[in-house]
């Protein structure tokens, strides 16, 4: 074992350590990427569905958990939405702009992979595979990582970015945590984020595949949260589709960390229609003499009479109205790890300094990404944060 003067040591192989690479290796640092898979960048080609939601045209601290603001203020002051949309034009990728999301123009994630992994090979960036790291350790200005396989390496400076625990089969799963644990750090228990609700009502398993556009709302212990508007999907499990994975976050935190169980899903059928107005065409239907599975025909997609026929069979146009405004689904959990995007938790914002990610317990330790308590929103959020974490993580010391 033998130390590189300057080295600096990059722990995971994602989004956050390749930016991390290369704004080390900009500054004529020595640097080398440690990857326990077989490749780098595997998640970055899974998001966006396949398209990869670069970031948002709003990239702003207000879309993140409300703990991390100020880390995530600090950090994109240093490196915000302009200077990511620099960063990749300069390596000469090009994007549009989606509804206030970037993506690139070849619509391919592989192609944010292949301009990061270009610009590695110019600034002759080393990639180690099949590397767990299962300790840190330090001793004055040196610092020693360690593998589970025993080898160890000497350097200056180490950047965590081992990612949270969603898609573990992509080699996030969560192990980093257990190193910046022996470190001293704190972890806010991780939960899985924008993902799907375990819901046991009988009306999902008989509207299960259908698809609406619906608002939803949280009310978890009596506390009514944000608007979430977008597609409704039920499933034989409950509910999922954007609204839902946009809602999901509290959710997730109450029942999953806090071990909460009054939480309820408050869903808008028909958010088009304000309650006047449904209840005009209801009424209007009924002196029509529709039949109560028909009475939502054209209204929302056929299998939904039949399913909420009851609501029509005994006629209390109010009672249907609220029904329909404002159904409420009690929710038991959410889905696993498997098909969470995102990571709710993680090392504690808190022993990490503003502005430059290192961490406030030990010297040369520094952390970007999902490893951190930052948990953005859905919308090019998170890949937003690794971006601007990774870069601001490559320039200290």
């Amino acid at each position: 074992m033998s130390m590189q003067p300057g080295l600096t040591v990059v722990i995971g192989g994602g989004a956050a350590g390749l930016c991390a690479a290369i704004s080390t290796a900009r500054r004529g640092r020595t640097v080398i990427i440690y990857e326990k898979t077989v490749q780098i960048g595997k998640k970055i080609l899974a998001t966006g569905n396949g398209r990869c939601n670069l970031l948002n045209d709003d990239l702003s601290e207000l879309h993140y958990n409300e703990v991390a603001r100020p880390l995530v203020r600090s950090v994109f002051d240093a490196f915000g939405k302009q200077q990511i949309l620099e960063f990749f034009e300069g390596l000469g990728l090009r994007t549009y702009s989606q509804d206030g999301r970037r993506f690139p123009v070849t619509n391919q994630a592989a192609s944010v992979l292949k301009v990061l992994q270009l610009e590695l090979k110019r600034l002759s960036v080393s990639v180690e595979y099949g590397f767990q790291c299962s300790a840190i350790s330090s001793s004055g200005d040196t610092i020693v990582v360690t593998s589970e396989s025993g080898k160890k390496i000497e350097c200056s400076k180490v950047i965590l970015t081992g990612g949270g625990k969603s898609y573990p089969a992509l080699g996030s799963n969560g192990s980093i945590y257990e190193v910046a644990t022996r470190l001293g750090h704190s972890i806010v228990g991780p939960v899985p984020s924008a993902v799907p609700l375990v819901v046991k009502d009988n009306l999902c398993h008989l509207l299960q595949g259908q698809r609406v556009q619906a608002s939803v709302k949280t009310i978890i212990a009596g506390r009514e949260g944000d608007e979430r508007r977008g597609e409704l999907l039920f499933t034989k499990y409950g509910l999922s589709g954007t609204c839902v994975l946009d809602a999901s976050g509290p959710v997730s935190i109450a029942i999953n960390r806090d071990g909460g169980s009054n939480v309820v899903l408050s869903v808008d059928l028909v958010p088009f229609m304000n309650r006047q107005e449904l209840a005009l065409e209801l009424e209007r239907r009924t002196r029509s003499g529709i039949s109560p599975e028909d009475m939502l025909a054209g209204i929302l997609p056929n299998k939904f009479g039949p399913a909420l026929r009851p609501l029509f069979e005994v006629y209390d146009l109010n009672s249907a109205v609220n029904s329909l405004k404002a159904l409420h689904f009690r929710v038991s959990g959410t889905r696993g790890w498997n098909e969470a995007e995102f990571t709710a938790g993680g090392v504690n914002v808190d022993e990490v300094a503003l502005g430059t990610l290192e961490s406030r317990l030990r010297k040369g330790i520094y952390f970007a990404g999902e490893v951190l308590d930052v948990d953005g929103e859905r919308g090019g959020y998170n890949l937003g944060w690794a971006w601007a974490s990774g870069w601001v993580a490559g320039l200290g010391k």
